[in-house]
């Protein structure tokens, strides 16, 4: 059989003849003399006039040839600084416990889960966004509006109207968010999330956030006067804007909020950097003491 490209196979070994020692591309080529032997090894040519018995004997293996060749240590694996990081598993979030120290607990330098509840147009995500970024923790938001629309095609817009699918990719969406919140927490990363809970829906608004973060999520309530939500609504674009009827629909039923008692934070007269202040200052307390919900 010929071979297109590379050297010819050596011979086939023949049972009883031996390995087949001495196979030289050279002599499958005449013209072509192959490389020379090694000198001082078998099949090294013999100086002219020198007896066979003279001739030069194989050298000693390497390993034995010198006592005296310097020893290199064997070098380190380089350790592999971009490989898999081994991370906490994400358990359910517990109640944060208050520092021993005496005094109000400082909310600013404690992991915490934080549930920011309130109509559209309440000032939810740019008071979350605000205050994680200028926590002294790290801390992540997690907007449960961008979690829904991480789906495209298939999108369930609750302005066409509610429906199951609508409900169902909120569901999924408050899910998501829980899995991602427990996880951040787990690897000592506090976590905001924002969204519309009613109160008169305890089972998939409240209770399901509960159930997806843990007992020790801290809801706070925003809720500036109507006015107010339907200015800031007013500059919304695209899915985000609501109807001025349903923004007020909202509004009304976000009401059963006051008497449940959740702190709830009026924020019509306070701008972002002072409504996370008095964030802090709301979670300070809800540390101390925390809402029964």
């Amino acid at each position: 059989m010929q071979h297109a490209v590379g050297a010819p196979l050596p011979p086939p070994h023949q049972p009883g003849h031996g390995p087949a020692a001495g196979w030289s591309p050279a002599g499958q080529h005449p013209g072509h003399p192959g490389p020379a032997p090694a000198p001082g090894f078998a099949g090294a040519p013999v100086p002219p006039g020198v007896p066979p018995a003279q001739a030069p004997q194989h050298q000693v293996p390497p390993q034995h040839a010198s006592a005296h060749q310097p020893h290199h240590a064997p070098v380190p694996p380089t350790p592999d600084t971009t490989g898999h990081v081994q991370l906490p598993p994400g358990g359910p979030v517990a109640m944060p416990s208050p520092t021993p120290a005496a005094g109000t607990p400082d909310p600013t330098a404690t992991t915490l889960a934080v549930l920011l509840i309130g109509p559209a147009g309440a000032g939810k995500t740019s008071v979350a966004k605000y205050w994680a970024d200028h926590r002294r923790v790290p801390t992540a938001h997690i907007s449960l509006d961008d979690v829904r629309e991480w789906v495209r095609s298939g999108f369930a817009d609750p302005q066409s109207g509610w429906n199951d699918h609508s409900e169902a990719q909120y569901r999924l969406a408050r899910r998501t968010c829980g899995f991602a919140a427990r996880n951040f927490l787990a690897n000592g990363i506090s976590c905001i999330l924002d969204d519309a809970v009613f109160p008169d829906r305890p089972v998939v608004g409240l209770g399901g956030w509960k159930r997806h973060v843990g007992p020790g999520l801290l809801p706070v309530v925003l809720l500036p006067g109507l006015e107010i939500v339907l200015e800031r609504n007013a500059e919304r674009s695209g899915n985000r804007r609501l109807t001025d009827e349903e923004v007020a629909r909202i509004h009304g039923r976000m009401a059963g909020w006051y008497g449940s008692g959740l702190p709830i934070v009026d924020n019509s007269q306070l701008d972002v950097p002072a409504t996370a202040r008095v964030l802090d200052d709301v979670l300070a307390r809800s540390i101390a003491s925390p809402p029964q919900w």
